[in-house]
């Protein structure tokens, strides 16, 4: 994992080395105090040895490497920062890029707040990693080197004593790493659990409010809250042991320095000047060691989130784009379904031998009971799917040796539950083509029967819709769906459901504009209210995963099946 978030990392590798050399001479300045303190003692032990110039050059030399060590310091971290910063922005641009790739059979097997967590916390976490625990254990491993060399050049046994207490901190840390890296594990889990629950209940508030849910929910959160700070408490029992543990190992190291040192100094073989100087290095020796426990706890939770994002970026699509696909730059808009099945799991057909051809400019429609596959039908020819048989072309192209990209540009779509985005009502309908001029919006604003209503409001066009369109009516966000649709100008256009939340009167004027794009363009239109599918050149009934009956509303009237049942249930004015 590490490796490969360091060839991640290479486009800030200069950062990251600016870092490290400011690091290693920060760490050789910390040495400077702590020699010149080792030989004031020795001047002031010999009589008369003190001088004015020497304070002086004493103060000096103190000044500068304090000066020094500062400007080394800030350049670690800011340099640190800086690296750390831009590879979190650059790995989150990535796991977005790799969410834009997979497929949605991905997207419905996890909730939104579970995929944002792995976007942000996740990516978040390796900040820590990079600007603080690295850098730390860097620095805190060169200067114990570097003060383990000093303190045998002062005195070798009392520095073999000193390193007594290494041995049991690095095994109290392999143990403390192995314990807590499956409760940090555990603890990215459930924080991903929880933000999918919280990102659940904020974005169904409507509805714990219209059903009074909201004490009910209240505990719900409250006991997930609660897992929460236990999982947390854990992982922090774990660190609660682990920090005395060392600290006690490292207390008994020092008491046995001063009994040692005591005794060599009673015995006149360890002079005033080395018992001060060595002491002061035991200082710099034993506080990266105590402060590991920190930096093991970082690098294990930065672990934690680096695997779900390294897990994330190698998920498979199962949707994978032919090496040789080729792309359709201007389609005519012939679909053909050749006996297409589908499973979305093992065993449980949802679509069973369909097989139909839509001719350029012409329009079917599909219809058919909740549940029949009529949907499913549009997310194969979107290619959210692959058939599990069969196939099916555009232009006589399978799709899949059609270019992903160049399918959907020749595709449009007016979802069921419509999608809006937060900002204005000018920005979603222009979403539907890049650089679309005003005029183009304004037409298809007006073909979409939305003008009248845009212009009605305060702000026109450029009224905020809120999140999802929450300022809106179900009529008129499907009907901006609409307009975004027909701005693309596809030569494939999909109405799922267009006019299931409209009133009638509005049903009627998106009928007229429907019918004003008849021959124009190959649509394939879906809809429980019969009467918005009567001009179709053919009616597919889709009934458990197949097409059961099949010609125009007169003839499938006449024939007195499913579709004229449905007819005389949905719609009592629909006659000959």
């Amino acid at each position: 994992m590490y490796r490969r978030f360091l060839i991640m990392a290479k486009p800030w590798w200069k950062n990251i080395f600016i870092t490290v050399l400011s690091l290693i001479l920060a760490s050789l300045l910390n040495l400077v105090p702590p020699e010149l303190i080792h030989q004031m003692t020795a001047i002031l032990s010999t009589p008369g040895a003190l001088t004015y110039r020497t304070v002086l050059l004493f103060f000096v030399l103190l000044t500068v490497s304090y000066f020094l060590r500062g400007v080394f310091r800030f350049l670690s971290m800011w340099q640190a920062h800086v690296a750390a910063w831009h590879f979190v922005a650059d790995t989150t641009l990535k796991v977005f890029g790799k969410l834009e790739q997979l497929p949605m059979r991905f997207f419905t097997d996890r909730s939104t707040g579970e995929i944002m967590s792995r976007s942000i916390n996740d990516t978040r976490n390796l900040e820590t990693l990079i600007a603080h625990a690295l850098p730390d254990l860097f620095s805190g491993v060169f200067i114990i080197l570097v003060a383990t060399v000093r303190i045998f050049f002062i005195n070798p046994v009392l520095a073999a004593i000193t390193l007594i207490p290494v041995p049991i901190v690095l095994f109290i840390s392999t143990q403390f790493s192995k314990r807590i890296k499956p409760l940090f594990n555990r603890n990215q889990q459930f924080l991903a659990r929880l933000n999918g629950h919280l990102q659940e209940r904020v974005s169904g508030i409507r509805e714990i409010k219209a059903f009074a849910k909201e004490e009910s929910e209240y505990l719900t959160m409250k006991e997930y809250a609660k897992e929460y700070a236990a999982v947390n408490i854990r992982a922090n029992f774990a660190n609660g042991i682990y920090q005395p543990s060392v600290e006690t190992a490292i207390s008994m190291g020092t008491a046995l320095v001063i009994g040692v040192g005591g005794t060599l100094a009673l015995k006149n073989t360890l002079t005033a000047a080395d018992i001060v100087g060595f002491f002061v290095y035991l200082s710099m020796f034993y506080t990266p060691l105590s402060t590991l426990g920190r930096i093991v706890e970082d690098i294990q939770n930065a672990r934690a989130g680096g695997i779900r994002v390294l897990t994330l970026l190698d998920t498979e699509s199962d949707i994978k784009e032919s090496e040789k696909a080729i792309s359709l730059e201007s389609s005519t808009g012939h679909v053909v379904f050749e006996n297409v099945s589908f499973c979305y799991r093992d065993n449980e057909p949802v679509l069973k031998k369909i097989s139909f051809d839509v001719a350029p400019g012409k329009t079917i429609a599909l219809v058919g009971a909740t549940g029949a596959g009529k949907t499913t039908i549009i997310s194969l020819l979107e290619r959210f799917y692959d058939p599990t048989e069969g196939r099916i072309t555009l232009d006589g192209v399978d799709l899949k040796e059609l270019k992903i990209s160049s399918l959907r540009r020749n595709l449009s779509i007016v979802p069921q539950d419509v999608f809006l985005f937060s900002g204005t009502i000018y920005d979603n309908i222009a979403y539907g083509k890049e650089g679309a001029k005003k005029e183009e919006i304004y037409a298809a604003a007006k073909a979409a029967c939305v003008e009248d209503f845009i212009l009605s409001l305060p702000d026109g066009y450029q009224t905020q819709i809120g999140e999802r369109g929450t300022r809106l009516s179900g009529g008129q966000k499907q009907r901006i769906a609409i307009a975004r649709a027909i701005l693309r100008q596809t030569p494939v256009l999909i109405l799922d459901e267009a006019t299931s939340a409209v009133d009638t009167k509005t049903e009627s004027e998106i009928q007229k504009a429907i019918d004003n794009l008849l021959g124009t363009r190959t649509m394939i239109i879906i809809a429980h209210r019969l009467s918005t599918i009567q001009k179709a050149d053919v009616i597919y009934v889709i009934d458990d995963g197949e097409i059961r009956e099949q010609g125009d509303h007169k003839t499938l009237l006449a024939a007195g099946g499913i579709y004229a049942e449905m007819c005389a249930v949905n719609d009592k004015t629909i006659t000959e």
